[in-house]
Order: structure tokens, then sequence, then C-alpha cells
């Protein structure tokens, strides 16, 4: 049957995706980082961003890769794969950076941010996650099967 252009341009829910099987719990944890980082971040620059403005921009800058990753892991596809990845990279990047300075200067960041000691605030998973989203992604894609109807 063609693909219409609705189809498209829903989330891939047929076979195995990116956001599927155990890229659910990528998935899953991506969406509460999205909440979670961005929730924080938003209190912070609203009602503090005076105290420590580099510390919450990172914290939304976080949240905001968050949200890539999450929108791209529930989305599926080649592309997707691709942004996602790029997106992990990044946010390892900066887990890996922002994780040293804070350590190294610790009285450049006088509050902490999502990625402060490499996520220790946050069991650590700010730095556990993009690499286990990069050995994920990082895998070959499986060819979609035609359920035949």
């Amino acid at each position: 049957m063609p693909e219409t252009a609705k189809d498209a341009a829903a989330p891939n829910a047929a076979g195995p995706g990116i956001g599927r099987g155990p890229g659910r719990l990528l998935l899953t944890l991506y969406g509460v980082f999205t909440v979670a980082a961005l929730s924080r971040a938003i209190v912070q620059i609203s009602m503090q961003f005076d105290q420590a403005p580099l510390a919450y921009l990172l914290s939304l800058l976080a949240g905001i890769v968050y949200a890539v990753i999450t929108v791209a892991l529930w989305r599926g596809g080649e592309g997707a794969r691709k942004v996602a990845l790029v997106s992990c990279a990044l946010e390892l990047a900066g887990v890996l950076t922002v994780g040293t300075l804070t350590l190294v200067d610790s009285g450049a960041f006088p509050d902490q941010t999502v990625w402060s000691d490499y996520g220790m605030g946050y069991l650590f998973l700010p730095v556990v996650v993009p690499v286990t989203g990069l050995l994920w992604l990082r895998r070959p894609a499986r060819p979609q099967q035609d359920s035949g109807s």
C-alpha cells in the first residue's frame, strides 16, 4: 500500500525503531530528563537568574538537548537517528566539559547545573545515558517488515 503524507509524518510505530525495544527505556529516561531539566531551569531563570546565570542557562541547554533527543527517539527513522546521535554526542561533550569545569573551578558555578560534577545530582545518569544512547543508536538499522495487511 502506498505511503501517504500523513503516514510519513507519523511516528514510526511499525517494526523495530530507535525508540522501540531497549530504545523505549532511553525514550522514557530522556522524557523524564526533559521535564526535570526544563522545569528546574525555568524556575531558576525566572526566580533567581542573577545568582548563577551560567549554571541556569546550561541547565536550560541540557533540557533542550534532552527534548531534541526525546522527539528524535519518538519519531524514529534514519533522519531522527542522525539527529539523536549528534544530540547524544553534544550532550556527552557538555556533561564532560561542565563536569570537569565544576571540579576544576567550582567558583565559576555558584549553583549546580544538570551536568555539574558529571551529573552527580542525578545519580550520574547524565553521563551514563548519552553513552548508552550512542551505543544504541550506532547499531545498524534493521529493515522494517511489511505487516502483510
